[in-house]
């Protein structure tokens, strides 16, 4: 079992800047690739970036100019910077988990946080 609880998500104006948090926990070592998604009303929820246990990271080639991925292994958590943010940036961030045992994976993700944009 992985538990993901994320935080930082709120209210901001445009162009301000946010940083979300995901902290991992449980068989934290059988997690292979953590990250981000967003999903807004009526849509599906689509990549933002993602981190491999390696340190590879893969953002939405959109978004990579503004939003940087980084994890703290110490702490199990993964951050996600947003800069120059944008109304078209709100949504909800789910923080994602893929983790593997043997044969067996996963995919985890955390109850999500709300990103609002607007003046």
């Amino acid at each position: 079992q992985v538990h993901l609880v994320e935080s930082g998500g709120g209210l901001v104006q445009p162009g301000g800047s946010l940083r979300l948090s995901c902290a991992a926990s449980g068989s934290i070592h059988t997690i292979r690739v953590m990250g981000w998604y967003r999903q807004t009303p009526g849509k599906q929820r689509e990549l933002v970036a993602t981190i491999t246990e390696g340190g590879s990271i893969v953002y939405d080639d959109s978004l990579k100019d503004r939003f940087t991925l980084s994890r703290d292994d110490a702490k199990n958590t993964v951050y996600l910077e947003m800069n120059r943010l944008s109304p078209e940036d709100a949504a909800v961030y789910y923080c994602y988990a893929w983790s593997t045992v043997l044969d067996d994976e996963h995919d985890w993700w955390g109850q999500g946080t709300l990103v609002t944009v607007k003046a």
